[in-house]
């Protein structure tokens, strides 16, 4: 069986280190993962060539909005973030998942979150669909609000279109002078280098959240991270999101548990390179 990963960017992606880590502890000898380099333009043609031997595919930037018109099935999860991680082929029809809010809260339980208030203080940096997944992750976590620090609101339209089919509170705020000082949790869903200027913050004492996940898995740790860790901050950082949304694809596309040590020892692995 054929899987992959597609995205543009792609040639970075750690997918393929843990799906084939995945398949080799399984001992699904069959089995190949690979990535294929593709954009919104491209996604129907690919989608289109993969046939019955094809199990799934595993979806980042700038796809997983744009994949959701070409499904057969969507599931409510993903429906209410407005956003699918992953499709899985049954039956000849495509099945899109989020796996994104499953692995957002196994990475923040890392950090030691395992419940939040309803009115904890939530600081969610960016709007774009892993802003989307924060929210239903803090949702899932038991928070009722968040804030989030975006530079145009005008094109915050699909977070705040999010917030309302999650039924949790959001607020806007200014990515330069955020309102929030002091949030329970901070999660940055910027690229790497957008989140400095949080760092400062953090090491000026004038942001202190209790709880940081930094979505960026390399290079790492970044600003944001060490700041943070020096703050007393409990840290997360990406690789424990993608491995445990990744751990969540392998057990969707196999029907098998998904072998988290063997993942998250090859990763680690090749991130160590």
């Amino acid at each position: 069986m054929k899987a992959a990963v597609l995205g543009a960017p792609i040639a970075h992606s750690l997918s393929p280190v843990l799906h084939r880590a995945a398949y080799r502890a399984l001992g699904l000898t069959g089995w190949s993962y690979q990535a294929i380099e593709c954009d919104t333009a491209r996604l129907p043609a690919v989608l289109d060539g993969c046939g019955p031997d094809w199990a799934g595919l595993s979806l980042t930037m700038p796809l997983k909005r744009a994949v959701l018109p070409l499904l057969d099935h969507v599931d409510p999860l993903a429906r209410e973030v407005g956003a699918a991680n992953t499709v899985v082929f049954t039956g000849g029809q495509r099945h899109g998942h989020n796996t994104d809010v499953p692995g957002m809260i196994a990475a923040l339980a890392e950090a030691g979150v395992t419940g939040l208030p309803g009115p904890a203080t939530v600081l969610i940096l960016g709007g774009g669909a892993t802003a989307c997944s924060a929210l239903a992750a803090v949702r899932g976590l038991g928070a009722a609000q968040a804030t989030a620090a975006v530079r145009d609101p005008a094109r915050a339209q699909d977070l705040l279109a999010a917030s309302a089919r999650l039924a949790i509170g959001l607020t806007l705020t200014d990515f330069g002078q955020p309102e929030v000082t002091a949030p329970d949790v901070l999660i940055s869903t910027v690229p790497a280098g957008a989140a400095d200027s949080y760092a400062e913050r953090v090491a000026r004492g004038t942001l202190a959240p209790r709880h940081l996940l930094d979505v960026v898995y390399h290079p790492w740790p970044t600003p944001l991270a060490v700041a943070a860790r020096q703050a007393g901050t409990a840290v997360a950082g990406g690789f424990a999101l993608l491995l445990h949304q990744a751990a969540g694809q392998v057990e969707l596309m196999t029907a098998q548990p998904a072998p988290l040590a063997a993942m998250r020892t090859a990763g680690q692995s090749a991130l160590n390179v």
